[in-house]
């Protein structure tokens, strides 16, 4: 079958773990900015006091003609005092103050501390902003760097996965075999191979079990049936045993059914060993053709609507499933009944067969358990479990084969209850992209012999 569709914003592994990565560098960066912020800001502070900003300063206030003509090479003698009358900066106070034309000031000790907390408080700015830009700007290469590196960790799991995906969906004799690392991976990828291994023994064990007893129960059936049709051609039987071979005769038939039945659905359990090119609107015009005698002893109108449908698939079991839907239609329905059969495209490149027929009421809760197998139909629209009721020689395996036939051709089967009784059973194949029809299939006359799959079960 295939996967059910997913969201479009799912969030996947690959996604997360970039989320994980980018987090956990963006957590990193904003640690380290700030360590190296209170790295640089104590730095600052534990720099020594300008003096020669304070002595600049004070030249400045007292006589600006001398700080315009001032040699910077005479600054070191200028704040020992020796080329300019002033006191040196370490004997300033707080409280001192200097008298020029140009007014007062306090002490430059204050102006050259607020001066340089403002450079300070500049270039720690500067340092974070740019800090900042530089962590979003490596940020995004960051995400780009994690994207990449999760999907490198992550493409073993891919290959695991599609593997899985492939095994599930064809066979269980394929192995994931993994040659990577002996890693967490690895050992998935073997303990999944483990669990293939087993259910495949356990699948295999099943249907050889299933194949060897229908086969062995073949002989004493084609025995008996011969030993009766024998018996039942001698002119001198008698009536009642005539009555009672007949009777036995139809008992064996079914048993016969039951057990080819049984072998088609053992050989539906596994995907398509032969592909060809099938147009479902021939095998639709088969089955009718030779269900068309039992409808019209039935009282049952059958009617065909076919349109080239063209797959890819085992003819033989593509036979049987659309055999069996039309049989299911014309046994489980009522005198002057009719059934529907009808080919067509489907969405998606698919094509489908739909089967819908009149009958007896079906509740809708009672539809899936008519797909399991050896459940039927009873009188009141209930399901009889091998007990009496409106069976008509049916053993419970028709839509079972049908639902396996389909999903080994990866495709599905869906049915839903008419108004006023009867099913409409929708069976949906993946459709073969570009392959060239059949031959147009000929309307099929109620009545007329063809070649098909055989009665349905």
């Amino acid at each position: 079958m295939r996967p059910l569709p997913r969201p479009v914003l799912r969030p996947t592994l690959r996604a997360r773990l970039t989320a994980v990565y980018a987090a956990a560098f963006a957590v990193a960066g904003a640690v380290l900015i700030a360590v190296l912020y209170a790295l640089l800001a104590a730095a600052i502070d534990r720099q020594p006091l300008d003096s020669v900003g304070i002595a600049v300063g004070a030249v400045q206030a007292t006589d600006p003609s001398l700080y315009a003509t001032l040699d910077p090479a005479s600054t070191a003698a200028l704040i020992t005092g020796e080329a300019y009358p002033y006191s040196p900066v370490e004997d300033l106070t707080p409280a001192a103050t200097v008298t020029s034309s140009t007014g007062s000031f306090t002490d430059l000790r204050d102006v050259v501390q607020l001066n340089n907390q403002e450079a300070r408080d500049q270039t720690l700015r500067t340092v974070l902003t740019w800090s900042v830009v530089a962590l979003l700007g490596i940020g995004v290469l960051a995400v780009g760097f994690g994207w990449v590196m999760s999907s490198r960790v992550l493409a073993p799991l891919h290959r695991i996965t599609a593997t899985a995906r492939r095994v599930a969906d064809t066979n269980l004799h394929e192995r994931i075999a993994h040659s990577g690392p002996d890693d967490e991976l690895k050992d998935l990828a073997d303990t999944f191979d483990a669990m293939l291994e087993r259910l495949d023994r356990s699948f295999d064990g099943q249907r050889r079990f299933v194949a060897n007893a229908s086969h062995e129960l073949r002989t004493p059936l084609t025995i008996s049936r011969t030993v009766l049709e024998v018996a039942l051609d001698d002119p001198e039987t008698h009536q009642d045993t005539r009555h009672l071979g007949a009777t036995l005769l139809a008992v064996n038939a079914r048993q016969e059914r039951l057990i080819e039945g049984l072998l088609t659905l053992a050989a539906a359990d596994r995907a398509p060993i032969v592909t060809e090119t099938v147009d479902l609107a021939e095998v639709a015009a088969q089955a009718v053709a030779t269900a068309g005698v039992s409808a019209r002893d039935a009282g049952v109108d059958l009617r065909l609507d076919t349109a080239p449908t063209p797959l890819l698939g085992d003819a033989v079991l593509l036979e049987r499933l659309v055999q069996n839907l039309v049989d299911n239609a014309v046994r489980y329905n009522e005198p002057g009944g009719r059934v529907a059969v009808a080919t067509r495209p489907g969405p998606g490149g698919t094509v489908e067969v739909a089967v819908s027929n009149t009958g007896p009421v079906v509740p809708s809760y009672e539809v899936e358990a008519l797909f399991e197998p050896f459940r039927r139909l009873g009188r009141d629209g209930a399901v009889a479990d091998r007990q009496g009721g409106y069976v008509r020689g049916g053993v419970g395996l028709g839509l079972s084969i049908v639902r396996s036939v389909a999903a080994a051709h990866d495709g599905e089967v869906t049915a839903e209850p008419r108004e006023g009784g009867g099913l409409t059973v929708v069976a949906r194949l993946p459709g073969a992209a570009g392959a060239r029809p059949g031959r147009a299939a000929e309307p099929a006359r109620p009545g007329g012999a063809g070649v098909g799959a055989g009665a349905g079960v």
